[in-house]
């Protein structure tokens, strides 16, 4: 194990305490995002250990389940000491960690994979049930409090959140069932023959001892992670408003730092031809963005304050029918080659570009 990687989460953490709750000058603000990149590299380095220890597809599930986890924790963070600007954080960081995992980790990893074997091969049945299974939640979470009347605005009343945050948890749970019991087969690698992957090869798995302190230094360096996120994002919101962007920047800014992980685990997972290994990761921190985030913020509503905004624009709509239309196409065949990663990055593009100047 690298040294710096045991050093680094440890720096990042003890930093966090240091600077926790206070307003941080620019020298500081930039110590702080050192050590934010630096541990967003361990924190790949621990969840690729904990992953090769454990296999698939329980690797790629913890590190989804964990960087989402922190995720809510940054979201409910903000969204107590943001006040009326906070109403939409949840949705915007959402629908942005929906649009980077389906259109830029999962196209990214298209890419890398399909132009080092000219075909990016995967399982069309695990990856088309968990595509299936992000468009059911995002499609309850973020388009239909657009469209239900009971109260004005883009929002569920009580009952209808809670409702959206039981199906949301439930059908998260059940394919979390299927893909590591009933069906494992599914989310396992394979070879452009079509055979199963079960173990890295030509590799020993690390021992029990070393993934589990791989798995306690990856949980250190999610909590500086999101931590030091806090603690930098005064800066990110003002660079914003400094900028002239919308508010709904700050979510794109969030999702794009909380998914940074699974962004480099990913595209390293499709180098070595693990591409069923890189999907899981793409579409298994869409499904937990939203299998969980959802659940967990309609409970902190409980005790917040004000209206929680949910439903999405006529634009977003139209990005998300556009990301599920392009992605049904890309995920059925079970073959991509590098065009259909280039589509899915354009998209994330659009989105991006239209964040910025809506």
């Amino acid at each position: 194990m690298s040294r710096w990687t045991l050093y680094v989460p440890v720096l990042a953490l003890l930093t966090l305490i240091l600077t926790f709750g206070r307003d941080l000058p620019p020298p500081a603000v930039a110590v702080a995002s050192l050590l934010l990149a630096g541990a967003v590299l361990a924190a790949v380095h621990h969840a690729e250990v904990v992953a090769h220890r454990v296999g698939e597809p329980y690797g790629s599930l913890i590190l989804a389940v964990a960087v989402t986890i922190i995720e809510v924790a940054l979201i409910v963070t903000l969204m107590v000491s943001g006040g009326e600007k906070a109403q939409s954080l949840a949705r915007d960081t959402v629908f942005a960690a929906v649009m980077i995992t389906c259109n830029g980790i999962l196209g990214l990893s298209l890419l890398v994979g399909a132009l080092r074997r000219r075909i990016a091969v995967f399982n069309p049945e695990g990856t088309g049930a968990a595509f299936a299974t992000v468009t059911a939640i995002a499609t309850l979470s973020l388009v239909l409090p657009a469209f239900t009347t009971s109260r004005p605005g883009p929002q569920f009343t009580p009952a209808q959140l809670g409702f959206a945050a039981v199906v949301s948890l439930g059908l998260y749970l059940l394919f979390v069932a299927v893909q590591t019991r009933r069906h494992r087969d599914y989310f396992l690698p394979i070879t452009t023959a079509g055979e199963v992957i079960d173990s890295e090869e030509h590799v020993d798995p690390p021992s029990s001892r070393t993934a589990l302190q791989s798995l306690g230094l990856l949980l250190v360096a999610l909590v500086a992670v999101v931590g030091l996120a806090k603690g930098v994002s005064p800066a990110i919101e003002s660079g914003v408003a400094a900028a002239g962007l919308p508010q709904s920047v700050v979510g794109v800014v969030i999702a794009l730092l909380v998914l940074l992980p699974e962004t480099i685990a990913a595209v390293r997972a499709a180098a070595r031809d693990r591409m069923q290994t890189s999907l899981n990761l793409a579409l298994g921190s869409a499904m937990a963005s939203i299998g969980l985030t959802i659940p967990a913020i309609a409970t902190a509503m409980i005790w917040l304050d004000g209206p929680l905004l949910l439903g999405l624009g006529g634009t977003e709509t139209v990005l998300l029918a556009l990301t599920v239309g392009v992605g049904t196409l890309t995920v059925v065949p079970g073959r991509a080659n590098i065009l259909q990663g280039g589509l899915h990055l354009s998209l994330l593009a659009v989105f991006l570009f239209l964040a910025a100047s809506p």
